[in-house]
């Protein structure tokens, strides 16, 4: 969508650690993910949380 340029820039405008972030990335058995880190994903961007959470239907809203 070219909206945002990385994850840099996304944990910057939504005051999300980027270490946390990308540590869990990394490792997922470390428990720090928060589900807060979806939301300006559902909100702003339009992506379907069905999809965000599930893996089942569209990418995005209509």
């Amino acid at each position: 969508m070219k909206r945002i340029r990385g994850v840099n820039t996304y944990c910057r405008l939504y005051e999300i650690d980027r270490r946390n972030l990308i540590a869990n990335r990394k490792d997922l058995d470390r428990g720090w993910f928060q589900v807060s880190w979806l939301q300006p994903m559902i909100i702003d961007y339009g992506v379907n949380a069905k999809w965000l959470l599930t893996g089942t239907g569209k990418m995005f809203d209509e």
